[in-house]
């Protein structure tokens, strides 16, 4: 590899990180938080109970429905 492509990729690589933020402190990681919910209900077929629980982390969530 030649020096001048040498930097010209080191170059690059300095830009693309620091444009994904990494060149700041770190953050710290958020935890999960938990979710829980309940249903009670009276329908024309009689009563009845649901509810769930789940974890939630920024955009992404998993919930359990009973």
């Amino acid at each position: 590899m030649t020096t001048a492509l040498r930097a010209i990729l080191i170059s690059v690589s300095g830009l693309v990180l620091a444009g994904c933020g990494a060149d700041g402190e770190p953050e710290q990681p958020i935890a999960p938080q938990p979710t829980v919910s309940a249903t009670i209900g009276v329908g024309s077929s009689g009563a009845y109970v649901g509810g769930g629980v789940g974890l939630s982390r920024g955009p992404l969530g998993i919930y359990l429905g009973f």
